[in-house]
């Protein structure tokens, strides 16, 4: 498919060039690409010459809009491929999966065939799939044989003969029947010099047609869709006059008299009490105020207790005294790292109906009452369709397609690190499905928008549902879906037969051309490479089922392809002559955009796991929607709130929110046991550290379900950063002046600031060694930024945008826009550029998405904790104690990786505050706790085998200090229970897998990271894996499933010997001469707080019960072995009054 070339990035110089090809039926390939047809006119024969005729009656200009939007459709039809040295190709496609598509919105869409004898390609259709004709004779004509007709066939149509005219499929960015709004003079006169301006640049580029959008002011809708602003319009559909150099408002509407017709609407905006779109609550006094109280005294508990324990050494047992005070002061010392932060703790809530009343409701500002929200882009990461099933994946898109947003202003981005037709197909059908599942949500509001999830569901579906035909309707959709899974699931199937079958042929054709050239002798040798065939009969240009060079998983081009195409600017509502049964006729039936991307991979590149198919997302995001907020859900996260985003787009839009980086979501978990029996759902981390880091810069971000403002990603500082920094010494020195250079820089500039120097201005001509060479992508940021700013709807609001900029419609998608998407996420794109060290997602750690927050808070950034009523996004956690290990062998190993780079929160800058540098200290060291946690663990059977314990006696001091500690311990508890919501069950889940996680993944974690940091070695982690569900199999059936580990052997050691060092002291105790009997209890004491966190671990090993899996014998025989010997130690054999005859316990 992309065919190799010796010019190798020339489509990064300037606007990138495309070689469409169509594959015909006999198999042969006709190129479609504009730049053949122009050599073929453009011939040594001709000259070239440009005549100018004038338009008439009979001769009108073709409307742009038209040809824009075929070309949309057009590319929207065809797989983009390419990549480092090779060709980018535009594959027109037939057919995207095996299955008929119906929505004119997805690629491969049916419609009319071409008139045109010979083509057998479909016609150019509109967003509802009406076909477009450009002849009043409705000659049937696709895109290519109209290009033909235009370029060769001196535009005339082949149906009639005559010359094309203008038809009526014109769409005005502002609705006709709809009066403009009057500016004022002054907004005149500044709105004139700005066209005025703009004419200038009519011939530009598409990307400085977007930049435009930045100079627009709050008169914006005054102008068409050209930017021209035409007066003669205005006088005539708002019935305005002229007076002497004023215009005034009509009689009929503005700041008149009559009231019936909203006249006093402007005067009502102005009086309009400004309102907040988020709140913040406090945690009550009588809570928050004991629970910081408690953290003093337990402090200074603990700081008097280590002072006592040193100056009353063990003498008759040094050593375990000394192990146990170095245990003891790091136990401390890491106490007081987690909870430091914890100190002042908050809770937010956002206001809905405000956002929709500021940003769609009709308004002066916005008349029409479009949605003046943002863009956001959403990207779903998927990388092995083995692991991660494409029905989870399928079903993560369905949620997003019907989320509450804008439709026009939603675009999904699925990467596919593997590049396997698998995940390519059931997204295809997907997008299908799509067609019914989204309109039928947006009618009966359904919650969850998770098909999987909602036909799941446990409660009555019917409650609060009050349309008649919504049993009917749901009992279709139910069908539709069963069917759905069904032609899923065969997938593979499906493919694999269809591969085999292509390359029999192949093979048949290769022998039979091989026969009649070379004759019988040479048929053994033939060997037809085992492709992977698409749907339409062609090669798949990704991953190959059996890999070849250029199609193995490291190997294969950059793929694109525009499943769904953008939407129109307007709702489209459906009509009784659509082909599904439900009726639609009053559900907008549009869809988001969604692509499917699959980035570049080639041999001898670093291609950074996720945090590299991150980064080609943003790359390619920003070159085709651009939308300045980025929300990434991992293939498994799934919408369980439709109104999520909107619940986030709150804190950003609000005062103060250009200081947002980003919002982040707690993550919620489906499929875990009842009893959470090693924690999965982490509440303590997601409930009670996560809203109390809300309280200080922010929460860090952990990989999923996350919020981005696009210029965070892009390594931009914080609006105002450069006015004053708090820093750790701010308190005991003035705050620092603005300099003049910053206080003078435009406002734009001054938004865009990259660097630590207060004097640094924005040098836009170094967004290249930044960025890359894409002048696309460069130009994009300052439209991203612009259009992510707060409305400047209150004085208090700074670096704000002006209300009604956001109403003008997306731009078409044109097939050098996909090609230059192509070359931004070619595997050499990132050479010599900052991605991944300052810009996007950071390299170099398997925990990307924690330095990826880091560097965002060290640059001034804030962040902001969501926590919605009902769950913003739901997923899936290993419920296996092997996987939940290696889970949490991962995020150790990076925090390891954290503490030594140069992420560690002791290098942080003065912007980030104290208690955040704290918060952060504790991710990179917590791992560390596993040498003393082992240690620990270890000493109450040091301590039985050995007749000694920690202290010389169990004296009273010592019983008063441990039973303080513990108390106020178990009191900080109850209150964090109180003020973060969770039980107390989750939080001694957490206590215990804190143990368990504590003295087997961590403590390899930490070994893992001394390896990669001495020896150079690196780190590899397997992808956690996502089970897509059976029906017939039990919910719970993986956690029981018992897979060895090497993480296992401590703990079952630690296990172990403390039962057997139990049996030991009391045998020595029972017979010895002298019983140490309050040795003995501290011993046997520690020994079973021990055990009791080691629990669930002991029951994981266990297996199901009713079975007897083989470590159930092992087990019987270490306890067979416990219990003899505490036999023998009660009654020695006659003759013998020593435990085990001649056996001498030290």
């Amino acid at each position: 498919m992309a065919s190799r070339s010796s010019k190798a990035p020339e489509a990064m110089q300037g606007k990138a060039s495309v070689t469409f090809a169509r594959r015909t039926s006999s198999g042969r390939y006709v190129s479609y690409s504009r730049e053949d047809l122009d050599s073929e006119i453009g011939s040594g024969d001709f000259m070239d010459y440009t005549v100018h005729i004038p338009p008439t009656p009979d001769n009108q200009p073709m409307d742009p809009s038209i040809s824009q939007r075929v070309e949309e459709q057009y590319v929207s039809s065809s797989l983009f491929t390419g990549g480092y040295n090779s060709v980018t190709r535009a594959h027109l496609m037939d057919k995207v999966i095996d299955s008929e598509t119906n929505h004119p919105q997805m690629a491969g869409a049916k419609g009319s065939l071409c008139s045109i004898p010979g083509c057998d390609s479909n016609v150019m259709s509109d967003e509802r799939g009406v076909d477009l004709l450009p002849c009043e004779c409705d000659f049937k004509i696709c895109r290519d044989c109209y290009v033909d007709a235009v370029k060769t066939g001196d535009g005339i149509c082949p149906g009639c003969k005559e010359l094309y005219k203008s038809t009526d499929l014109d769409e005005s960015a502002v609705d006709n029947a709809r009066p403009l709004p009057l500016p004022s003079n002054i907004e005149m006169a500044k709105m004139e010099r700005r066209l005025s301006a703009k004419m200038e640049r009519r011939s530009s580029s598409k990307m400085e047609r977007r930049l435009s959008m930045m100079k627009s002011t709050k008169s914006a809708l005054v102008k068409s869709q050209t930017g021209d602003f035409d007066h003669n319009r205005w006088l005539f559909e708002t019935s305005g006059t002229y007076g002497y150099g004023n215009a005034i408002w009509p009689k009929d509407g503005g700041f008149g008299d009559d009231k019936d017709n909203g006249g006093t609407e402007p005067l009502e905006q102005l009086n309009k009490p400004w309102r907040p779109l988020t709140r913040k609550l406090k945690i009550p006094a009588a809570v928050i105020s004991p629970y910081r109280l408690l953290i003093l005294v337990r402090m200074v508990v603990l700081g008097l207790f280590l002072v006592w324990r040193i100056g009353h050494p063990n003498e008759d047992a040094r050593w375990l005294w000394l192990m146990s005070i170095v245990c003891e002061v790091w136990f401390a010392f890491s106490w007081l790292l987690d909870q430091l932060p914890k100190l002042c703790p908050v809770n937010r809530a956002t206001d809905l109906k405000v956002l929709k009343e500021k940003f769609e409701t009709p308004s002066l500002h916005n008349p029409t009452g479009k949605s003046d929200l943002p863009g956001v882009d959403i990207f779903v990461s998927t990388a092995d369709p083995d692991k991660e099933p494409p029905l989870v994946t399928s079903n993560t898109i369905l949620s997003i397609l019907a989320a509450e947003y804008p439709v026009d202003k939603l675009a999904c981005y699925v990467s596919d690190d593997g590049g396997a037709l698998l995940s390519f197909e059931a997204m295809a059908e997907a997008a299908s499905f799509a067609n019914l599942w989204v309109p039928f949500c947006r009618k009966h509001d359904i919650e969850p928008r998770n098909p999987e999830s909602y036909f799941n569901l446990k409660r009555d579906p019917f409650k609060n549902k009050v349309r008649p035909d919504f049993v009917r309707d749901r009992r279709r959709v139910k069908r539709e879906y069963d069917e759905f899974k069904v032609r899923i699931n065969g997938l593979p199937d499906s493919i694999r037969r269809r591969s085999d079958a292509y390359n029999a042929r192949e093979e048949i054709k290769a022998m039979k051309h091989r026969r009649e050239v070379g004759g019988e002798e040479l048929l053994e040798s033939l060997k037809i490479p085992k492709a992977t065939w698409m749907a339409d009969g062609t090669h798949w240009p990704g991953t190959w089922m059996v890999s070849a060079p250029e199609h193995s998983r490291g190997d294969h081009a950059g793929i694109i392809q525009v499943m769904l195409k953008p939407p129109s600017g307007e709702p489209l509502h459906g009509t009784d002559l659509d082909t599904s049964s439900l009726d639609f006729t009053e559900v907008d039936i549009r869809l988001p955009l969604l692509v499917y991307v699959s980035r570049e991979k080639r041999p001898g590149y670093d291609h950074n796991k996720k945090a590299g198919a991150m980064n080609a997302l943003v790359r390619a995001s920003a070159i085709m929607s651009n939308g300045p907020f980025i929300l990434n859900l991992d293939c498994d996260h799934y919408i369980y709130n439709s109104q999520a985003v909107r619940e986030g787009m709150c804190f950003m839009m609000d005062r103060g929110g250009d200081r947002i980086g980003y919002v982040q979501f707690p993550q919620r978990f489906e499929g875990i046991d009842p009893s959470d029996r090693y924690a999965n759902h982490n509440t303590v981390f997601f409930d009670v550290n996560m809203r109390a880091l809300d309280g200080l810069q922010g929460p860090v971000y952990v990989g999923t379900g996350c919020l981005f403002r696009r210029v965070a990603l892009y390594g931009f500082d914080p609006p105002r950063s450069k006015e004053y920094h708090p820093g750790f010494w701010s308190c005991c020195f003035a705050r620092r002046k603005k300099s003049a250079t910053v206080a003078s820089a435009p406002d734009e500039n001054r938004s865009l600031r990259m660097g630590d120097s207060d004097d640094e201005e924005m040098n836009v001509a170094l967004f290249p060694k930044k960025f890359g060479n894409s002048s696309f992508l460069v130009d994009s940021i300052p439209v991203a930024e612009f259009q992510g700013r707060p409305l400047a709807d209150h004085p208090a609001v700074k670096n704000g945008r002006p209300p009604g900029a956001l109403t003008i419609p997306r731009e078409l998608l044109d097939a050098s826009t996909v090609a230059e998407a192509i070359s931004v996420i070619s595997c050499w794109y990132e050479e010599k550029t900052e991605w991944g060290n300052r810009v996007g997602w950071i390299y170099g750690s398997v925990t990307e998405d924690v330095v990826t927050g880091y560097r965002m808070h060290n640059r001034g950034w804030r962040s902001i904790y969501c926590v919605t009523k009902r769950d913003a996004f739901r997923g899936t956690a290993p419920i296996n104690l092997t996987d939940r290990l290696h889970q949490v062998l991962r995020w150790a190993t990076g925090s390891v990786e954290i503490f030594f780079s140069r992420n560690n929160a002791l290098l942080a800058s003065p912007r980030m505050k104290f208690l955040q540098r704290i918060a952060y200290l504790n991710v990179g060291i917590y791992p560390f706790t596993s040498f003393f946690l082992i240690v620990y663990c270890f000493l109450p059977a040091l301590s039985l085998f050995s007749g000694q314990f920690i202290v010389q006696t169990l004296n009273v001091t010592f019983l008063v200090y441990l039973l303080v500690i513990t108390l106020t311990l178990c009191m900080l508890a109850v209150l964090e229970i109180k003020w973060s919501g969770i039980n107390l069950e989750e939080w001694w889940r957490n206590e215990q897998f804190w143990l368990i996680g504590g003295t087997s993944a961590h403590l390899a974690a930490v070994l893992q990271g001394l390896l990669k940091v001495i020896a150079g070695i690196e780190i590899s982690f397997t992808l956690t894996s996502k089970s897509a569900g059976d029906e017939n199999d039990d919910d719970y059936a993986d956690l029981y499933v018992i897979k060895w580990s090497a993480l296992m052997i401590p703990p079952i050691t630690i296990m172990l010997t403390n039962l057997i060092a139990i049996a030991v002291g009391f045998s020595r105790t029972i017979y010895s001469t002298i019983p140490q009997w309050s040795r003995l209890l501290g011993g046997v004491f520690f020994s079973f707080w021990v055990l009791a966190h080691l629990y669930p671990f002991a029951k994981g090993l266990m297996g199901r019960r009713g079975r007897t899996p083989t470590i159930v014998f092992v087990w019987s025989g270490l306890i067979a072995i416990t219990i003899s010997l505490l036999w023998v130690a009660i009654d020695p054999p006659s003759g013998n009054n020593e435990i085990g005859g001649s056996f001498q316990f030290p």
